[in-house]
């Protein structure tokens, strides 16, 4: 049983192929893509696999737009940070969603699931157009965070924010005024609260703002380190299997 994953995230595709063979010892693993433009090539030069596991967001765009340039004729089953009570609508004529972080005892049923799934073009144009409104939601909706500041709670706007970090389990976030705030989120609470077209995780501890980033320096082994246009005197490093993925991120037009 060949099986392709499409994720952007190295490290939570890595553990989703650990946990689909723990399940299915037999499933083989063709490939694992991180991008859009990997998956146009990829489908376009290769058989349909058995099944294809997809995150939505992929760091050089909506996962959707692979389906405008390629056909994919394999049961899919989506990825995603959205909420539980707002993908209902995903179970429609057996195509599923797994709810990230993935885990195991959803994801064994959505595998015993997949033989019965039926993948068919109207269902993914459904299933954008709710994706798409749920964006639209959330743009709607995060435009600010509340921080504590003394004794007051005051809001941080977004656009104010150049990075943001993880010390010790607590996440912070600073402006380009080099102001500096507590955040009641982790970074993937953050991520799915930011637009991933102005943000980008680059590693486990830090989230940069397109904005805030001066330049590259390229160090050996081709680590890619980022230098902010605010001072700050440590070294923000790219994480190795981020490197293509914020590559297409940086260079790409920015509305």
């Amino acid at each position: 049983m060949k099986v392709v994953i499409v994720e952007d995230e190295i490290i939570a595709a890595q553990t989703l192929q650990r946990l689909i063979m723990e399940i299915r010892s037999d499933f083989q693993i063709e490939t694992i893509l991180q991008t859009v433009e990997d998956c146009i090539e990829w489908f376009s030069s290769n058989s349909a696999p058995d099944l294809v596991f997809m995150d939505i967001h992929l760091a050089d765009g909506s996962s959707f737009s692979i389906f405008d340039k390629v056909d994919i004729d394999s049961p899919i089953i989506f990825t995603t940070a959205y909420n539980e009570y707002a993908l209902e609508a995903f179970e429609v004529n057996g195509i599923d969603y797994l709810l990230k972080p993935i885990n195991k005892a959803r994801l064994t049923k959505a595998i015993m699931k997949f033989g019965n799934i039926s993948f068919r073009k109207d269902n993914l144009q459904l299933i954008e157009k709710l994706v798409r409104s749920l964006d639209e939601k959330q743009n709607r909706r995060k435009t600010h965070f509340l921080v504590p500041h003394k004794d007051k709670l005051l809001p941080l706007a977004i656009d104010d924010i150049a990075y943001l970090y993880a010390e010790m389990k607590v996440a912070k976030a600073v402006t380009f005024e080099g102001q500096s705030y507590l955040l009641d989120y982790s970074l993937d609470e953050l991520m799915r609260n930011l637009n991933e077209e102005y943000f980008f995780r680059v590693n486990r501890q830090y989230i940069v703002s397109h904005k805030a980033i001066k330049d590259l320096s390229v160090w050996f082994m081709g680590k890619l380190a980022i230098n902010l246009n605010i001072p700050f005197s440590d070294k923000i490093f790219v994480s190795r299997g981020r490197v293509p993925a914020f590559k297409i991120w940086f260079t790409r037009e920015q509305n």
